[in-house]
This record gives structure tokens, sequence and C-alpha cells, in this order.
């Protein structure tokens, strides 16, 4: 008898990425991973190429010169800031260390995928909570909390619903959960913020030690094919993930480029003008056509075309453009497509082959 995984993996569903090909078309617009507008800052670019004469080196296992520059850029302890091969890297083994058989992980029902994979995968059982308005429920999630709940995973900008969970309420969730019960709070999406009412972690990781936040350079950095991202913790959280993590788990390319990144002047200013100007006037020209938009905090729309046929029909006429978007049935969501916030000539396109579909519609 052949090898056999162990209880549980082969139910996991793999994690299905956007798609980036289309057959038979020249010229693709991919608008499905919510990868930065502008691609990645030009000083990153000449930082990786100037490490490629050292890539037969082993790279720095503890990514010192990075975490410094982490710390410098957001105003944080470096000896508290952990790299890894993207924030998921970071979520899994987070899932390890306070997962496992018999525990339980708290996510909401429309929460990113890689916390129900992470959390199976460490062999625990996951917990999907209602949400509101497409919004975390701090009440519903408190209400789950069992003495088998280990851990909880919040999303902040959710993916895919782009919903904001305000810090009020972040406080509140964690004020009511049990000290033995991890907090992580996903922030991904957190650049593209800048209103008071939100706080991506840092306070709640500042006061105490049973929160963890998460932050990646895939987004507004535009390194997502460098794979980087950081978690900010409690130094025994931090602990615990040195001891877990792969010993060179950040290439050379990725530590280089990050830095560089993180110092490119005005980078997430001009990014983050360009995606609010931008998601707002994608979303206004939707909801001009008649197609619903929910409102987004983050580097994408997430629109609603009230079935799914009307969405599986639409991602076919924007497909026939070369355009590609997501769609997000895996989330329980089929009546929905996410829109990455592209350039502006990009979102053009957008509107013009949605708004043909519904003229196409309306005449039969």
């Amino acid at each position: 008898m052949p090898p056999r995984p162990r209880p549980g993996v082969l139910a996991i569903e793999p994690y299905s990425p956007g798609v980036a090909k289309l057959p038979g078309v020249s010229r693709v617009i991919k608008l499905s991973s919510n990868e930065g507008a502008f691609g990645a800052p030009p000083a990153a670019v000449r930082a990786v190429q100037a490490a490629l004469d050292r890539l037969h080196r082993y790279p720095d296992g503890g990514a010192h010169r990075l975490r410094h520059a982490i710390g410098e850029r957001f105003g944080l302890d470096p000896e508290r800031i952990v790299c890894g091969a993207g924030s998921d890297d970071l979520i899994f083994l987070l899932c390890h260390i306070y997962g496992g058989p018999g525990t339980e992980l708290i996510m909401t029902e429309h929460g990113f995928s890689i916390y129900d994979i992470a959390g199976r995968l460490a062999g625990g059982s996951v917990v999907k909570t209602p949400e509101r308005r497409l919004t975390a429920d701090v009440d519903a999630i408190l209400a789950a909390v069992t003495p088998r709940t280990r851990m909880v995973f919040i999303a902040n900008p959710n993916n895919p619903t782009g919903s904001v969970l305000p810090a009020a309420e972040t406080r509140r969730l964690r004020a009511g959960l049990p000290e033995d019960v991890l907090l992580v709070l996903d922030g991904a999406y957190a650049e593209y913020l800048d209103r008071p009412d939100y706080d991506p972690g840092t306070a709640l990781v500042d006061a105490g030690e049973n929160t963890v936040m998460t932050r990646t350079f895939s987004k507004i950095f535009g390194l997502g094919g460098l794979r980087l991202g950081w978690a900010y913790a409690p130094e025994p959280i931090v602990d615990g993930l040195h001891r877990a993590r792969s010993p060179f788990n950040v290439s050379v390319a990725a530590h280089e480029g990050g830095i560089a990144a993180l110092a490119e002047p005005g980078w997430v200013e001009r990014s983050r003008a360009h995606n609010a100007a931008e998601r707002a006037r994608l979303s206004a020209a939707l909801g001009d056509i008649g197609i619903t938009v929910h409102p987004s905090e983050a580097n994408f729309v997430l629109a609603d075309f009230g079935t799914p046929a009307e969405a599986a029909q639409a991602d076919e006429a924007l497909r026939a453009r070369g355009l590609i978007v997501r769609r997000v049935g895996g989330y329980g969501l089929p009546h929905c497509l996410r829109i990455t916030i592209g350039l502006a000539d990009e979102n053009d396109l957008v509107i013009a082959a949605l708004r043909e579909r519904v003229l196409q519609t309306a005449h039969g």
C-alpha cells in the first residue's frame, strides 16, 4: 500500500490563486490577485538586480537588516518582528504552533481562505461565524468561543469583501476573548487606509501578550513575486515563530527588495491616493450601470451581480476582452466578482466591458 496522508489532509480544498492567462488572448490584464497597480518600486527592482551576483550565498537567516528597516518605517521594535516567505508562511506557522488536534480556530464566513487551510492542515477544526453586512461580527465571534478555541483570525480590511472592523471593535473583540486565545490581525491591505478609527493591530500587540499582527509586501509594495511578509508580536510568540520557521525563509532577493521598497520616496502615498480615487471612480461607474458594489477599503471592489449565473456571464464578458477578475464562489459569494483596482485605463476597460454586457442583457 502506498503512503497515505494523515486524516483530514485530503479533505482540504487547495487554495485557488487568481487566473493569470487566457487561452488565445495576446494582451491580458490581470485584476484577479490584488497586486499593486503600479508594480514594484523602481528602487526594489534595482536592488534585486544588484543582488543577482549573490544568489549562490545563503540569505541572512535572521533577516536583521530587513527587520530593522521595517521597524524604522513603522515605528516598531525590530526584535518583535519576524519575517517570512509571505504572510501566509507566518499564518501556517502560527496554526502549527498554537493549533492542532482537539483545538478550534475561528474565522468569519467570508474570511481569507488560507486561515481555513492552515488551521485544518495543523489538525484543528475551523469554525466560521456569520458576518454582518459583509463585516466581521464581534458578537458572533465571541459567541462561538469554546474551551477548545485557541485562535481567532481577522483580515482587516477583509479579503474578499473589503470591509473594515474599526479599532474600537477590535479592542472589544480582544477584551471579550479569553486570555489564552490568540487573536491574529491580518493587515495585508493596511497601507491602503488612512483613517483615524483604524488600527492594523499594533496597539493591541503592544497592549498584551496574546495578539499578533501580520503584514505583507505583496500588495501596496508590489513584491508578490518575491514572497515576503512579516509579523509583529509579543516576545514569547516571536520566540515560538523563530523556533518553528525554516532557517532561511526570506531569500536574498526578497530581503534586498523589501528594504528598498520601504525606502522608495512617496511610494505608499502615491499608491494610496491612486487607489482611493480609482476605487471610488470604478465603484460609481459600475453603480451607474446598475451593478451593486459593496463598500471597500482595500485595493479591490466586490461587485454583486445578484445571481451566480449573472456573475459567471459577466466574468466571461470580461475575459472575452482579456480582463481577468476573481470569481469568489469559494468564499460563499458566487453572485459576486472581486475586481482589483488597476491603472486608470485598465479600469476604463472593465467599465466599458460591463456596460456593454448590461446593455446587451437589457436588449435581450
